[in-house]
C-alpha cells in the first residue's frame, strides 16, 4: 500500500498480510495524533479497493458493517502488539476474531479473462471483513505468528509480518525507516565519539 508521511511524502509499504492492512485505517492509541480513516460505510468501501483483496463489484456496507470493522481492527491492534512482545493472546480479542471469520466469506470468482474476483451475490461489509478475520486466523496461526514486528524507528508504530528467509526484517520499509537509520548510523561513524564536543 501507499501511504504518506506527515510531511505528506509518500512511501510504499506492505505489511506482509491482509489483516494487517487493516491496521493502516488508524493508530493503536495512546499516540499523541490520531489517525482514523473508516468514519463513514464508504471509506470502509475505498480500503477494500485499496488492500490486497482482487477487485470485484462494490460492497454493500452499512454503519453496522463499519462499527464491526472497528470492532476486528481494534482486537487485531491488541493482538499483534502482544505477539510483537511475545505475550498471549486476550480470549476477548481471538473470540472477536472467531466471530467475524465465522460469517460467510466473500465468495471468489473468475472472470472470463482468467483473473479472480468475487461474486456480487453476497459482497457485504460483512462478508469482506470475514475473509480479513480468517486471514488473521491463518497468521496467528501459521508458521509466521513469531514473526509479527513492530518497526524499530523509534518514531514508528508501523506492524508487519517478517516473511524474509532469515527473518531479520527490523522496518517497516527500507526506504523510509531503514535508509533513516542507515544515514544516522554513518553520521555517526563520521563524526565519532571525540568529535562530539569540538
Amino acid at each position: 500500500m501507499i501511504l504518506r508521511t506527515f510531511k505528506g511524502r509518500a512511501f510504499r509499504f506492505d505489511p506482509g498480510a491482509l489483516c494487517l492492512e487493516l491496521l493502516l485505517t488508524s493508530d493503536p492509541g495512546g499516540l499523541p495524533w490520531s489517525l482514523e480513516t473508516l468514519r463513514e460505510p464508504a471509506d470502509l468501501v475505498r480500503w477494500a479497493g485499496e488492500s490486497r483483496l482482487p477487485d470485484g463489484p462494490r460492497l454493500s456496507v452499512d454503519a453496522t458493517d463499519l462499527d464491526r470493522a472497528h470492532e476486528l481492527r481494534g482486537a487485531l491492534w491488541r493482538m499483534t502488539i502482544a505477539r510483537a512482545r511475545g505475550e498471549e493472546l486476550a480470549p476477548h480479542d481471538t473470540d472477536v476474531v472467531n466471530a467475524a471469520a465465522a460469517e460467510a466469506p466473500l465468495v471468489p470468482a473468475m472472470t472470463s479473462g482468467g483473473e479472480r474476483t468475487w461474486a456480487a451475490a453476497g459482497a457485504t461489509g460483512t462478508a469482506m471483513l470475514s475473509v480479513v478475520a480468517r486471514d488473521a486466523v491463518d497468521l496467528f496461526t501459521g508458521p509466521y505468528a513469531h514473526r509479527i514486528r513492530v518497526c524499530e524507528a523509534h518514531n514508528c508504530a508501523l506492524h508487519f509480518v517478517d516473511t524474509s528467509r532469515p527473518g531479520r526484517r527490523r522496518w517497516c520499509a527500507m526506504g523510509r525507516c531503514g535508509n533513516r537509520n542507515k544515514v544516522r548510523a554513518h553520521r555517526a561513524r563520521l563524526t565519532g565519539p571525540g568529535d562530539a564536543g569540538e
